[in-house]
């Protein structure tokens, strides 16, 4: 069972912080194999939605206000543990973000960067394409809306 939390980045604790730098890197930079800036003075202003199954932080998105990174609400940094995708936490994490995107900024209106052989996921949630691919850290990627 997955039980998901929303904290501001100063209510992490150091040991959730040290958690959610490991996952992002472990799936983001070894199993995609990405040289990139994951620490980008963002998460500061972002909204946390962590994931935890028995005290350990399998999922996690990071949720920035409109205006912050894109226009609308946005939702980033979307990863779950590679030994635990096959749960399906990947929609609940999702879904929790949109929820806290509705509770916590009163929007409806998402905008995500999304890797591209991750559409169709992205389009079950509501989300659509808008606009070409294009290379974000050497990875195709499409920005996708949901109204």
């Amino acid at each position: 069972m997955l039980n998901i939390i929303v904290k501001t980045f100063q209510e992490l604790t150091t040991q959730e912080l040290y958690d959610i730098l490991q996952l992002r890197s472990e799936v983001f930079v070894v199993e995609q194999d990405c040289v990139y800036q994951d620490i980008d003075s963002k998460d500061q202003k972002a909204l946390h939605v962590i994931g935890f199954k028995n005290n350990k932080v399998v999922a996690y998105t990071r949720l920035f206000k409109p205006g912050d990174y894109f226009k609308f609400s946005s939702i980033g940094r979307v990863v779950v543990a590679e030994n635990e995708r096959h749960h399906k936490y990947g929609n609940a994490i999702m879904k929790a973000s949109i929820d806290a995107i509705k509770t916590y900024y009163k929007q409806t209106e998402i905008k995500i960067s999304a890797q591209c052989y991750l559409k169709s996921f992205y389009n079950n949630l509501g989300f659509f394409e808008v606009g070409e691919e294009y290379l974000e850290d050497g990875i195709p990627h499409v920005a996708m809306i949901k109204t």
